[in-house]
């Protein structure tokens, strides 16, 4: 579930937290709480990441111009495409680039079967590109004119050309003060190359990454309690690796053999 777009300077509303069951043992309590955090963290996360492939493309995103000022695309409640001003940026890196206003953001989804993705904007419709190259972001469904192909720079890391069910691209006109934007480039060059930003709780190595650090947290006593008995610091180690590598319940079954044997030799 998309939940509602926080920008810098936004102030967080404070959650309260489900007090943890009183343990007399402070290590165990210590390890809950961090892993009752950082699950909470990885749905919460709402920091802006670079996109570095194609597959990581969806959710929320913003399209960064390659303008000499910092720009990106943006549409307003008409379905008019422009070129908005970026304002959270740090120190001109484009690398940085946050959004300040909801209607620099589209929503990425990516069309089943294929490798082409749409991009709903801020008021619900998508945006679209027609045989004459204008954009706008008036229509309500997909079709073959609201499916993009995201290709990879390969120059620059994290920096894609968006080609158009015509086989043309997204590119800037040379521009004043503010760019003027259109989508039918005939081939790929310096101004048809755009970087992406995304939520980073949608890139999918990072969603992995913070899942696997979820599983990875779990205490020695909740090891103990599913064996049934007291543990080695080699087992635990042993059954702490399980859980990241997907056999836990395997392992937990070998733990428990392994004891009814040591019991009995």
């Amino acid at each position: 579930m998309i939940k509602p777009l926080a920008f810098k300077g936004d102030k967080k509303s404070k959650k309260r937290k489900a007090p943890h069951p009183e343990s007399t043992e402070k290590e165990d309590s210590r390890t809950l709480t961090l892993q009752s955090t950082t699950a909470a963290d990885s749905e919460e996360d709402d920091s802006w990441v670079t996109a570095e492939a194609a597959t990581d493309i969806t959710g929320p995103v913003i399209f960064v111009l390659p303008s000499a000022k910092p720009t990106c695309i943006a549409c307003d409640a008409n379905g008019k495409v422009f070129a908005s001003e970026l304002e959270n940026i740090v120190e001109g890196d484009l690398a940085t680039a946050e959004p300040h206003d909801v209607r620099q953001v589209f929503l990425a989804s990516r069309i089943a079967g294929t490798e082409e993705i749409s991009f709903k904007g801020h008021h619900g419709r998508y945006l679209s590109c027609d045989t004459t190259g204008v954009l706008s972001a008036t229509r309500e469904a997909i079709s073959r004119e609201e499916s993009f192909l995201c290709i990879p720079s390969p120059e620059s890391l994290g920096t894609f050309s968006i080609q158009t069910v015509r086989e043309k691209f997204f590119a800037i006109l040379d521009e004043s003060k503010v760019p003027e934007i259109h989508g039918n480039a005939e081939s790929v060059s310096f101004n048809t190359t755009l970087r992406i930003r995304m939520q980073a709780r949608f890139k999918p190595r990072l969603k992995a990454n913070k899942e696997s650090k979820v599983r990875e947290k779990i205490s020695r006593k909740e090891l103990e309690e599913a064996v049934g008995r007291k543990l080695d610091d080699v087992e635990v180690r042993r059954l702490k690796k399980a859980r990241l590598q997907g056999d836990y319940y395997e392992a937990i079954l070998d733990v428990r053999v392994k004891g009814k044997h040591d019991k009995y030799s």
